[in-house]
């Protein structure tokens, strides 16, 4: 409402602008709305004026025209006993005294000689106010003003100066509320962009280490950022109303390509200084429609909301290129699987890459946010490598929630029957593989999850420096099935065979990865039930890193810290699995308490 009556103001003022330039005196070209001249009108009356110079008419008496097209008219005459001035109104298209007038439409009344029906006068005509008042006689008749010679006869280019003049300062408030009006608006549109620019960046001035048992309640309600302000576009996309019209997104390159989608990475333009910013842009072909949607729905969810959870911004249906859209924050060190193909991480760097894998899961998973606040669970369903990606600190945040699912508590049996058997075949928990997945019990589905992160967790702890002589990459089960396994085939070694990726003895030298791959048997057990949660993966890396720092401090000697731990180098392994509390002179963790918390 307010812009409507700003908007009625400038057109008021212009108009009256208009209205009064139109009705200025004299102004050339606006013959549409000729007016009425008003002249100096006293008929013949004596006078002092001999003819030279510039005289006055004396006359007392001005009066409007009778019609539109009549100029004002002054004649001086010389008789041979007086002389006399006549000033009147006349139509310069009909002769006046046997002559007709010319250089009527002169603002000034120069007077020229003209043989008469009655003898010899001076004559002069012109058109604006009164004009006919003042009588300027020919160029060879000077006055002296100074004792420097004038010339009385105005100067054109002086006249349209003067209109000039008159028509800007008439402008000039115009011009002011003009300047202001757009001043105001330019204002107001930058101060809006920039307002949440400078909440978002007084998050990167500080970091803090993960809480064990997960995120603080701001944490939980608005994305933390990398160093490199990779989520920072969410910003600007989120300012920007395009639910009208597509954003202005160049694709660049193509980065990653799935069964359902592709995705590029892109330029977000903004809307001043000609800058851009760098987003990822998932494209779906028409017919993925139900998993463009599926993933929508779930990005949506403001609960989602985790700094180890990828950052969405927006999602578009291109209806011109005949695709859906997704546009999220754009990581450059790319997916877990290929980071782990080109490096060899160490310690420190399993630590970080685990932990925060585990609390992004635990942050799916959970039914309330840290402040208390109830959340719908969700499970991914599609764990793996190629779906988590490498943020610039080093941590984990997990991607494509085409295959998730909200376990809703309006879901009924039949609705997660439904589900289907989804996921990848070679991260597929037994129960999955079997489809024996237990319906009437949520957590079945979360504990197929916690089964794929632990071959996630197992291909991390493969290129850890920390294990000795490390291998290139190669993805769970690599040597045992083919590169693209079916469900058959992962059921022969899963099943049938009972087989697991191998953990050699030569890991459970170093005393952290002892506790790592106690940690990922537990979560790859045969029964759904025996496995850890996602919380209590994140507790037990964090309490181990805790636990390592501290002894670590105590002595730099590796010999001082085994003593201190009481493990020997050597570790035999037994054929049954390693339960955590073998090796609880490292750490003790008591999940059972954390997750009936």
């Amino acid at each position: 409402m307010k812009a409507r009556r700003c908007s009625l103001t400038f057109r008021g003022v212009l108009s009256a602008f208009l209205i009064s330039v139109l009705l200025e005196p004299g102004a050339a070209g606006l013959d549409v709305f000729q007016l009425h001249e008003l002249c100096k009108f006293c008929d013949v009356e004596p006078t002092s004026c001999n003819g030279t110079g510039i005289c006055k008419t004396d006359c007392s008496i001005s009066s409007i025209c009778e019609k539109p097209t009549e100029v004002c008219v002054s004649i001086w005459r010389r008789n041979e006993t007086n002389l006399s001035i006549e000033t009147l109104c006349h139509n310069p298209a009909e002769p006046l005294y046997g002559i007709t007038l010319d250089d009527y439409n002169s603002t000034t009344c120069v007077m020229k000689e003209k043989n008469t029906t009655t003898g010899l006068a001076h004559f002069c005509s012109c058109k604006g106010a009164e004009c006919n008042e003042e009588l300027i006689f020919s160029q060879s008749d000077r006055i002296m003003e100074d004792g420097d010679a004038v010339d009385p006869t105005p100067d054109p280019l002086e006249s349209n100066d003067s209109l000039m003049s008159v028509v800007l300062v008439s402008m000039l408030p115009l011009l002011v509320m003009v300047i202001a009006f757009f001043g105001m608006f330019y204002w107001c549109r930058i101060h809006r962009q920039r307002r949440p620019n400078r909440q978002w960046e007084s998050s990167f001035n500080f970091k803090r280490k993960p809480i064990a048992g997960g995120l603080d309640c701001s944490d939980a309600c608005a994305i933390m950022t990398d160093d490199d302000k990779s989520d920072s576009s969410s910003t600007h996309a989120n300012s920007l109303n395009h639910n009208t019209e597509p954003l202005p997104i160049e694709l660049d390159l193509l980065v990653g390509k799935g069964r359902f989608a592709q995705v590029y990475k892109a330029k977000l333009k903004q809307t001043t200084w000609n800058q851009f910013e760098t987003v990822a842009v998932k494209i779906f072909p028409y017919e993925e429609y139900a998993s463009w949607k599926n993933e929508k729905d779930i990005f949506s969810n403001t609960d989602l909301r985790h700094e180890n959870i990828l950052h969405f911004l927006t999602a578009e249906e291109r209806k011109v290129e005949k695709q859906y859209w997704l546009i999220t924050a754009f990581h450059p060190r790319g997916n877990l699987q290929e980071y782990l193909t080109h490096h060899v991480i160490s310690w420190q760097e399993l630590q970080v890459l685990s932990s925060s894998l585990a609390r992004g899961v635990a942050h799916l998973h959970s039914d309330r946010l840290p402040c208390g606040r109830p959340k719908v669970p969700i499970v991914h369903r599609d764990l793996k490598s190629s779906n988590i990606l490498v943020k610039n600190d080093g941590t984990c945040c997990v991607c494509d929630f085409g295959l998730g699912l909200c376990l809703d508590s309006s879901l009924s049996v039949d609705d997660l029957a439904n589900s289907g058997q989804v996921g990848t075949a070679r991260y597929m928990a037994p129960e999955v593989l079997e489809a024996r997945l237990n319906l009437e019990n949520i957590e079945s589905f979360k504990q197929t999850d916690i089964y794929s992160m632990a071959l996630v967790l197992w291909e991390m702890t493969s290129r850890c420096e920390a294990i000795g002589e490390v291998k290139d990459y190669e993805p769970a089960y690599g040597s045992k099935v083919r590169e693209h396994p079916c469900v058959e085939s992962m059921k022969d070694n899963v099943l049938r065979d009972r087989g697991r990726p191998e953990i050699p003895d030569s890991w459970l030298r170093h005393q952290g990865m002892a506790v790592m791959c106690a940690t990922i048997k537990e979560c790859w057990d045969h029964d759904p039930e025996a496995r850890l949660t996602a919380h209590c993966i994140a507790e037990r890396i964090s309490e181990l890193e805790d636990e390592m720092g501290k002894l670590s401090s105590r002595s730099s000697s590796a010999e001082k810290i085994v003593e201190e731990l009481k493990i020997p180098i050597e570790v035999e392994i037994p054929e049954e699995e390693v339960k955590i509390t073998e090796i609880q002179n490292i750490i003790a963790v008591d999940c059972s308490i954390s997750d009936k918390k």
